[in-house]
């Protein structure tokens, strides 16, 4: 990531989000200048009994790692997702989260998160900032679209997210994050994928599920295998890393991704309050990536879902897998770099600006060229004209002696030796 947090503190941010627990216990997030904070840990999943989730009393003030390794103070000079709107397909968005609140719309009870991880994901599209606290959203002026894609607690099918996909897409969505990772895919799922690709919307989604909360070694990762949707066709798949660019302990792998991001040890927002909390997993890089697709497609609005994917993809910082770089990805197009990443298939002409003291010019050396043939007809007739006249105007003598010339057509004598032909080499053989 950065050089700014490459010396951050990574050990402090191991998180495990809990399977069927409740948002308990506390995790340490990493700020930009390496200090740390204790943050309660958001759980991705409720147990049928447990409470939902309140919300946070500890606040996270200082600049998280993540927001420097992204470079989102820059880029915000450029875009700021205005105009565009994001389906989050989670447990729900609260419409009362105090830093998204006035931008959020739901699709029918999904306003509310008893959960608190859809409301999590979303803070990271598009939170705004808060007085004494620099944590914010990649696209601040984004609006948001709440779609269940998951019973109340967390508990997600292949059906519930596919009808997610297709509520946020009839909901008017250029942009949707998907945080389920399932095992298998679904006929439901393909032609979800497939109706948003046909209305030019963008799917983004974690290519793994989260990382399994009794994770204790790189031992504990279960095979690389694909999941779903993010291994459908034109779905960005993205995963998650921590401050170091690497993958989390213990973490689910995949054969292939599009693109990493932030996602071991992020600060975010809950339902409720002005707290933060502490998540992990590649359905929060999903976010970011998200955000950065909002972020795009704001500030250029000529780009289809393709062309945006394409160009997160090839702005991003190379890596095993390409890590995400919003700053490249919204200003490549505005400085002329990266022209080739709309996705067109073939090269666009270049017109070069015309010269607009090119007709000037020529004009002014038209009497310099005037002036110059004056000069050598006037050699010449100084020259010439003497010395035909000394001659009468007949051929020198020279020319006299070499006697008439040959008629055209006139084939040389046997044994004479011929010039070098036309397309020879020096030794007079033919090139090939």
């Amino acid at each position: 990531m950065t050089t700014t947090h490459g010396k951050a503190l990574a050990a402090g941010m191991a998180l495990l989000l809990a399977a069927g627990a409740s948002a308990v216990g506390a995790g340490t997030a990493t700020a930009a200048d390496g200090s740390t904070v204790q943050l309660p840990v958001l759980a991705s999943k409720l147990a049928a009994d447990a409470a939902c989730t309140t919300g946070s009393d500890q606040r996270a003030t200082d600049l998280p790692w993540e927001q420097v390794s992204l470079q989102l103070g820059r880029t915000w000079q450029f875009a700021s997702g205005a105009g565009v709107t994001v389906g989050v397909v989670d447990t729900g968005v609260s419409s009362s989260a105090p830093t998204l609140k006035g931008r959020v719309t739901a699709v029918g009870d999904a306003g509310t998160d008893c959960v608190g991880h859809g409301t999590f994901v979303a803070g990271l599209i598009g939170a705004a900032v808060a007085d004494g606290v620099r944590f914010a959203g990649v696209a601040q002026q984004a609006r948001i679209l709440a779609v269940r894609g998951s019973d109340a607690r967390g508990s997600v099918t292949a059906d519930r997210v596919a009808d997610g996909i297709r509520a946020a897409v009839d909901g008017g969505a250029k942009v949707v994050t998907v945080s389920a990772a399932l095992g298998g895919d679904s006929g439901a799922l393909r032609s979800a994928v497939a109706y948003a690709a046909k209305k030019d919307v963008l799917v983004v989604a974690a290519a793994v599920p989260d990382t399994p909360a009794s994770a204790t070694s790189a031992t504990d990762s279960p095979p690389a295998r694909a999941y779903y949707p993010a291994s459908d066709k034109g779905v960005l798949s993205v995963l998650d890393v921590d401050v170091d660019g690497k993958r989390p302990t213990g973490a689910y792998t995949t054969n292939s991704a599009a693109v990493a991001a932030p996602g071991d040890g992020v600060v975010g927002i809950g339902p409720a309050k002005k707290g933060h909390y502490i998540g992990s997993g590649a359905s929060l890089a999903a976010g970011f990536v998200a955000g950065t697709a909002a972020l795009v497609r704001s500030v250029h609005p000529d780009l289809t879902a393709t062309q945006t994917a394409t160009l997160l993809r090839t702005s991003a910082y190379p890596a095993d897998v390409p890590r995400l770089d919003p700053y490249a990805a919204v200003t490549s197009i505005l400085n002329g770099t990266a022209a080739s990443s709309r996705g067109d298939d073939s090269a666009t002409p270049v017109h070069l600006p015309a010269d607009k003291a090119a007709g000037p010019l020529r004009r002014a050396l038209w009497p310099a060229s005037a002036g110059l043939a004056v000069i050598v007809a006037v050699v010449w007739l100084g020259l010439i004209i003497p010395r035909g006249r000394r001659l009468g105007w007949r051929p020198s003598r020279a020319a006299a002696e070499a006697g008439p010339a040959e008629p055209a057509g006139t084939a040389e004598p046997e044994g004479a030796e011929s010039p070098v032909p036309v397309g020879t080499g020096a030794q007079g053989t033919p090139e090939h």
